[in-house]
């Protein structure tokens, strides 16, 4: 083989359209941007544009609360665990942590930190360290021996201030 024989697979550069090369060609005139207007020109972007009408994303009433300063946890179920366990990715001896679980592949990204949900049911005797745990997460971690540490700070509630 030599170099003036390398070829490019079949199909593997598609020519672009020319435009603008009469009516016979099909692209021609217009070039395929159909009759005068804001789209027929260049530098067109109007997205979500109604002609001057008051737009539908404005139009329609805000609701809600969006709170930036919240924690965005990674969340995984109890039987999730299990399973992995099951299957020898997380080693039960061990203490378990966000790190081992990403490791392990149970969890995918970390986030704000992991929290453990109570779906699902715990055979083995584990040491976790999450974020967070709801209620029936921890009373199943208890239940079958092991235990479960909250790393994530609590909020300490407002006092009121001091009088002088």
């Amino acid at each position: 083989m030599k170099l003036n024989d390398l070829r490019d697979n079949p199909g593997a550069r598609k020519k672009p359209i020319t435009v603008g090369r009469g009516i016979g060609s099909g692209k021609g005139k217009t070039c395929g941007r159909g009759v005068k207007g804001q789209k027929a020109r260049t530098g067109v972007s109007i997205r979500g544009f109604e002609g001057g009408q008051m737009p539908l994303h404005r139009r329609l009433p805000k609701r809600g609360f969006n709170n930036i300063f919240a924690k965005d946890y990674a969340e995984i179920n109890i039987g999730r665990l299990q399973q992995a366990i099951d299957a020898g990715r997380v080693d039960a001896k061990q203490p378990i942590t966000s790190e081992s679980l990403m490791h392990a592949g149970v969890v995918v990204k970390a986030k704000d930190g992991v929290r453990l949900i109570g779906k699902g049911e715990l055979k083995t005797k584990i040491q976790i360290s999450v974020a967070g745990a709801s209620k029936s997460a921890a009373a199943a971690v208890e239940k079958a021996g092991g235990s479960v540490t909250i790393t994530a700070k609590k909020k300490k509630p407002e006092q009121p201030p001091k009088e002088a």
